[in-house]
């Protein structure tokens, strides 16, 4: 019996045989979010892909397949198997399992059909997160939805916030391992939100989001808005082209309406350095568009 495997926030220890290779260049950001915290698992966890082989009943080419994103996508029995073996929660894993495998085309039939392994294949159930895990949802999911809002719309807004926690989920041992889980699962929601936006010139596009999040914070009265800035494309696309973490201070506290503390609390940084982000990127905008911005929302 192989030893339990260790956290995913450890060294990865020295294995013998061929390295594992990275991951494809061609694997999209669904199939990415389940594979990055897979792979962490496995890289912690001291096994060879000849361990894994032999609990999973899979090739060793197979698994580096699997682990690199290459090959046929695989089926849900396998993957059950894996995360059996690797400790891996179900139920997020699942989750952006099943969503990767729809964007990569398989139909709905082809998921149901590929847990067919057993009855512990499909039973995948929702099971519980850890506490700190939905203790940290409760305090900061509202700002999530308003923050994704700006980018997407509808059903894609809510699938990335939910994919985000399913993420924080697969990958909370190395969560609770970084200097602030905040601002760990605030990475996490950034990139899921970014890789699901439109772009113009690998730079997100905010527009029509950002006049629905506005249009949301009149209907609920919010007191913190701008109208300069709720009537400017002009502006929204200066935003668009801020380094990340200054559109981030921008879109939580000019679009989104939040507080300089309460934006700190979102993003997991000092009050200080949501400040010195906001001067930066204002000055920014001033500097490249014929905008006068006026100040966001008081502590």
């Amino acid at each position: 019996m192989l030893p339990a495997p260790g956290p995913a926030s450890g060294p990865a220890p020295v294995r013998p045989g061929r390295k594992l290779g990275p991951i494809a260049p061609t694997v999209g950001s669904t199939h990415a979010a389940w594979l990055e915290p897979t792979r962490d698992r496995y890289l912690a966890s001291g096994y060879t892909l000849a361990d894994l082989s032999h609990h999973v009943v899979l090739a060793k080419s197979k698994l580096s397949e699997l682990l690199r994103g290459v090959g046929h996508y695989p089926r849900w029995e396998v993957m059950h198997r894996v995360a059996s073996v690797l400790d891996i929660p179900n139920w997020p894993l699942y989750r952006l399992w099943q969503q990767a495998a729809l964007d990569v085309g398989k139909s709905s039939d082809w998921i149901d059909r590929s847990g067919e392994g057993g009855p512990a294949v499909t039973t995948a159930g929702p099971g519980l997160p850890p506490l700190a895990h939905d203790a940290l949802r409760a305090t900061v999911e509202d700002g999530y939805f308003r923050y994704s809002s700006v980018f997407l719309t509808g059903n894609a807004r809510d699938q990335a916030v939910e994919d985000t926690f399913a993420i924080l989920w697969l990958s909370f041992d190395e969560a609770l391992a970084s200097p602030d889980i905040r601002r760990y699962a605030w990475n996490l929601l950034r990139a899921t939100v970014k890789a699901r936006a439109a772009h113009r010139d690998d730079r997100p596009l905010l527009a029509q989001g950002a006049f629905d999040t506005l249009a949301l914070l009149k209907e609920t009265d919010s007191e913190a808005r701008t109208d300069q800035l709720a009537e400017s494309i002009e502006l929204f696309l200066a935003i668009g082209r801020l380094p990340d973490n200054h559109m981030d201070v921008m879109v939580l506290r000019h679009l989104c309406g939040f507080r300089i503390r309460e934006t700190s609390e979102l993003l997991g940084v000092p009050i200080a350095a949501v400040r010195s982000d906001e001067r930066h990127a204002r000055r920014f905008i001033t500097e490249t568009t014929e905008l006068h911005l006026t100040e966001g929302p008081t502590p």
